[in-house]
């Protein structure tokens, strides 16, 4: 009995995504026990960056969506929005840092450029063209905003108490007005980002070839 070409790609598609979570995972803690070695293990700082947060957060969304397909078990509505955002977020990650606050930090150069350019560009070729990509009704799209919200409040409460703050255009000093427009901004990119993983989503799907 030979397997179908469309479930064998389904599968390889989904050890695939397995992988790829795993070694950003691998990367995001690489990088942290780097700070460590550094003598400078703040866990909430590390994980204060939006970077490191949206690239672990993601990561685990890829793995559980991979698992699922390697069972052969549809994506439920909750991980394919989960998913989405991800993706949405991961563009604005590549955005930012390449277009704002461009530099390694503690991360080698190799690995600022798997969670900055390399991990955000796969996410979002594989919904563009993966069969099972999450279709989601234009009416969840603002669930792309909690968690970067949350993310933003912390980070503004943090730069007014201990004065962290994970990049230099939200530091406190700056001014209200400065901060506002960043945040607008980024907001405003992140809709936009979301907007086209929607739109993605919803593309008709190709018919599986026999």
């Amino acid at each position: 009995m030979t397997s179908h070409p469309a479930g064998s790609r389904r599968r390889v598609r989904s050890v695939a995504r397995i992988v790829a979570g795993v070694g950003v995972l691998g990367v995001v803690l690489f990088a942290y026990g780097l700070r460590i070695a550094a003598d400078d293990p703040g866990f909430f700082d590390f994980f204060g960056y939006f970077t490191n947060q949206t690239s672990g957060l993601t990561a685990l969304v890829l793995i559980a969506v991979g698992a699922r397909g390697a069972a052969d078990r549809t994506v439920p509505v909750g991980l394919a929005l989960a998913w989405a955002i991800g993706a949405a977020c991961l563009i604005v990650v590549a955005v930012v840092y390449n277009g704002l606050v461009p530099g390694t930090g503690s991360a080698p150069p190799w690995g600022s450029a798997v969670l900055h350019l390399v991990f955000p560009l796969l996410v979002v070729v594989d919904i563009a063209t993966a069969p099972d990509r999450p279709r989601l009704a234009w009416r969840h799209l603002w669930w792309v905003l909690p968690y970067p919200l949350a993310w933003v409040a912390v980070v503004l409460a943090r730069g007014a108490t201990d004065g962290w703050v994970p990049y230099g255009f939200l530091l406190p000093e700056r001014g209200l007005a400065s901060l506002v427009l960043h945040v607008v901004g980024i907001l405003a990119l992140l809709l936009l980002a979301a907007t086209a993983v929607w739109a993605l989503g919803r593309r008709p799907r190709r018919a599986p070839s026999s």
